[in-house]
């Protein structure tokens, strides 16, 4: 299943995070590592931007043979459909590169529910969220997506699903809900003293 990651280097909290290295390893590889131990293959593409900033990115891509596609930089819902149209997606996983450490069990769980559910708009586990902060997943009809782009307003561009849940009425909604305790930590990374209790807690190996 085609399973796009939006990077960007010009974050503002933590630049550059997704090149960030932990144990000399940017965190960008953690994410690929683990979007691959998924039980079923995954076609994995980096949705990052056309500008300059992004360049130093997809010079890592190249340098690794990681399949990158560049596109719009602040409008992610764009950059991402014209990626799943270049590869003719009927639908797609979002992930986003915040997420170094995604848990892998998640992700075949997801899968599972969308070969069984196809007739959603879009599978979750954020509509509520029950998950922790940095284990985000979505997979996205991209004729959905396709049909409603013109509706989003700037911050929906950027956000990509926001649009759905704020108008979940009128889509297919299916949310996965956690059978565990959800745990009192953030997964993702947003800033560098974030990363670093993560870190500490090692959660980064190879």
């Amino acid at each position: 299943m085609l399973t796009i990651v939006q990077a960007r280097l010009n974050s503002k909290r933590f630049p550059k995070k997704v090149l960030y290295k932990v144990n000399n390893k940017p965190l960008i590889y953690y994410l690929i590592k683990n979007l691959q131990k998924t039980k079923k293959k995954l076609k994995i593409i980096i949705a990052t931007s056309t500008k300059k900033t992004d360049d130093e990115l997809v010079k890592y891509c190249i340098k690794n043979k990681i399949i990158f596609f560049r596109g719009k930089l602040n409008n992610v819902a764009h950059r991402l459909l014209s990626c799943a149209k270049k590869y003719k997606a009927k639908n797609f996983i979002r992930i986003c590169a915040d997420s170094p450490i995604i848990k892998p069990c998640i992700i075949d769980e997801m899968i599972k529910l969308y070969s069984k559910k196809k007739k959603y708009d879009l599978i979750t586990n954020l509509f509520p969220r029950t998950f922790e902060k940095g284990q985000s997943i979505e997979i996205i009809k991209t004729k959905i997506l396709d049909c409603n782009l013109m509706k989003f307003d700037q911050n929906e561009k950027e956000h990509v699903t926001k649009f759905f849940y704020k108008n979940y009425k009128k889509f297919k909604i299916f949310n996965l809900k956690n059978k565990f305790k959800k745990k009192n930590i953030d997964y993702s990374v947003d800033t560098k003293k974030n990363l670093e209790l993560l870190v500490r807690k090692n959660f980064f190996y190879d």
